[in-house]
């Protein structure tokens, strides 16, 4: 009796063996696919919480958080980050400009910037259009005329228009209404006034408004 139990221990740990390793090729694919199954679920759910934090369209118009260029997303046109020229080559040119002063992280400055994308559809080859971040103004004892710190009143939305002179036409701060800034650039160019044509048309021909789109 003591020698079959011994004969047959071998055995039966061998089967013991045979049956762990039948079970652990059953199972293990199972669990392999279910590991990569769930690292899976993990990676796209970490990549779609990054684009919807980032996505445009959950960008707030009306709230002061920071979501980027705010003339790529609430303008349209993120042509105007960074500005093409500075103030200092407009002035050597002697061309207009319009000093657009903000901040990225305001409500109003967001709104805005659809104002000043529609500005620049009209005026955009006969001036130059010039935003300026106010975070990013050297903090100076005193600026020279051609530099925007100059003209920057602590206040944001601001719009400064400088003719090609150097001489500040329109100075408005806060969200001013388009119309407003058309009148000036009107002025400006010798345009008719709006209560005349509505449509950009030529009092008398010059070189700046000869640019303009009629």
């Amino acid at each position: 009796m003591i020698f079959w139990r011994s004969l047959c221990r071998p055995f039966g740990t061998l089967c013991q063996a045979r049956a762990m390793l039948v079970l652990d090729r059953a199972i293990a694919p199972h669990f392999s696919k279910r590991l990569v199954a769930v690292c899976l679920v993990t990676l796209l759910s970490l990549f779609a919480c990054l684009v919807l934090q980032t996505s445009p369209a959950l960008a707030g118009i009306d709230d002061d958080r920071f979501d980027g260029n705010i003339f790529a997303l609430y303008g349209g046109n993120g042509s105007l980050i960074p500005p093409r020229i500075s103030l200092a080559e407009s002035m050597n040119y002697k061309k207009p400009a319009l000093l657009v002063f903000y901040i990225d992280d305001s409500s109003n400055c967001k709104q805005f910037a659809v104002v000043v994308n529609r500005l620049q559809a009209f005026y955009g080859r006969a001036a130059s259009f010039i935003p300026i971040d106010v975070d990013a103004i050297p903090l100076k004892s005193s600026y020279s005329a051609n530099e925007p710190g100059y003209y920057y009143q602590g206040v944001v939305p601001e719009t400064i228009l400088i003719d090609e002179s150097g001489k500040v036409v329109y100075d408005g701060k806060g969200q001013v209404a388009f119309e407003e800034v058309d009148d000036a650039f009107r002025e400006l160019f010798n345009l008719l006034p709006r209560s005349e044509s509505v449509e950009l048309k030529l009092r008398s021909f010059n070189e700046f408004n000869s640019e303009l789109e009629e």
